[in-house]
C-alpha cells in the first residue's frame, strides 16, 4: 500500500504571546531536615516511584511548603502525619501529587515525534491491519498532563490520516496522576502559552475563542479520553493493553533505575507486537530494557516492540 501525504515542513509556526505566621514561626523560613527529607523521599518513592535525589532536597522542600501554607501547618513533620491520617489520606495524597509534579506543556511540543507518527508509524500500523477486522489504532499519551499532547496527535490524525483511511478508527488515551490536570484536559480550554507553537491553520480549524481561552472543538475532543493513572501502580497498569503507540516523554527522569525498569516493563506489556514507544529527548532505555528495537526517524528515535 503506497502512502504519500503532506508533511509538517510547510506549517507556519507562530508565537503568541503574603504568608501568615503560625505559632510565631514563618513557614517561609522552614527547612526540611535531613531526617525528614529521607522520610518524605521514601514515602513518595513507595507511593508513585518518583525519587528525589540528594541535590533535589530544596525542590521537594519548596513543593511541600505549598501544602503547609495552604493547610496552615507548622512543620514538614506535622504535614507528614497529616498526609498519613487515615480519613484524609486519599484526598491529601492527590494534593501531594499535584504539588510535587511538573505539568509544563503546550501544543506541538515534540514536532519530530509527530512527524514520525504521521509519515511512518501510523501508515505502517494501518498497512499491517489493513486486511484484518481490527481497524483501530490505539495511542496512549502517558503522563498527559492537561491534554496538549493527546490533542496535538488528534489534530494531525484528523488532518492527514483520517481522510485517507475513513475505515479506520483512532483512539487516544491520556493518563496522568493529577486529577486537576485531567479535568483541564477534559475541558479542553487553553491559554496563550499552550498554543504558542500551534500552526495558525490548526488554531483556526480546531479551536473556538471563548472568554475563558481557546477551546478545542468537539470533533477533536471525540478522539481522546482521559483517565487517572499512577504509572507505578502494578494493578492498574495491567489494565492498559493493546496499544499501538505509547508516548511517555519526560517521565523516566523522575525515577531511579529500579522504578524505571518497572515502569518500562509495564509500557512494554501495554504495547501490541510491532508497536512503538517514544520517550523524552533526554531519556534513554540504555541499561533499562533490551526488549525493544531502537528505531531512527528524522530528528528523533523510537523503540519498537518486535
Amino acid at each position: 500500500m503506497e502512502y504519500t501525504n503532506k508533511t509538517f515542513t510547510n506549517m507556519n509556526f507562530v508565537s503568541r504571546p503574603g504568608l501568615q505566621t503560625f505559632n510565631s514561626t514563618s513557614t517561609n523560613s522552614m527547612t526540611l531536615s535531613s531526617e525528614s527529607f529521607e522520610r518524605w523521599r521514601q514515602f513518595i518513592y513507595k507511593s508513585c516511584g518518583i525519587y528525589f535525589q540528594d541535590n533535589k532536597k530544596y525542590l521537594l522542600e519548596s513543593r511541600l511548603l505549598k501544602r503547609l501554607n495552604s493547610l496552615k501547618l507548622n512543620s514538614y513533620e506535622e504535614y507528614f502525619d497529616y498526609v498519613n491520617l487515615g480519613s484524609r489520606k486519599t484526598i491529601e495524597m492527590q494534593e501531594l501529587y499535584e504539588a510535587i509534579t511538573i505539568n509544563e506543556t503546550y501544543f506541538f511540543r515534540n514536532q519530530p515525534q509527530q512527524e514520525a507518527l504521521i509519515q511512518k508509524i501510523i501508515p505502517e500500523l494501518i498497512q499491517a491491519k489493513y486486511n484484518t477486522p481490527f481497524k483501530k489504532i490505539k495511542i496512549w499519551s502517558a503522563a498527559s498532563s492537561s491534554g496538549e499532547e493527546a490533542y496535538s496527535i488528534a489534530m494531525v490524525i484528523k488532518e492527514y490520516i483520517q481522510p485517507r483511511f475513513p475505515q479506520f478508527s483512532f483512539e487516544i488515551v491520556g493518563t496522568d496522576i493529577s486529577k486537576e490536570m485531567l479535568e483541564k484536559a477534559r475541558g479542553g480550554v487553553y491559554n496563550d502559552y499552550a498554543i504558542k507553537n500551534l500552526p495558525l491553520n490548526f488554531l483556526k480549524k480546531n479551536f473556538t475563542k471563548t472568554p475563558r481561552g481557546f477551546e478545542i472543538t468537539s470533533d477533536i475532543k471525540k478522539y481522546a479520553s482521559f483517565i487517572e493513572l499512577n504509572l507505578y501502580d502494578d494493578l492498574k497498569m495491567r489494565s492498559m493493553q493493546n496499544f499501538d503507540v505509547v508516548i511517555c516523554a519526560n517521565v523516566l527522569i523522575y525515577f531511579d533505575l529500579k522504578s524505571k525498569i518497572k515502569v518500562v516493563n509495564h509500557l512494554y506489556n501495554a504495547l501490541n507486537k510491532g508497536g512503538y514507544l517514544f520517550i523524552g529527548y533526554s531519556e534513554t532505555l540504555h541499561g533499562i530494557s533490551q526488549a525493544f528495537k531502537l528505531t531512527s526517524f528524522p530528528k528523533t528515535i523510537g523503540y519498537k516492540k518486535e
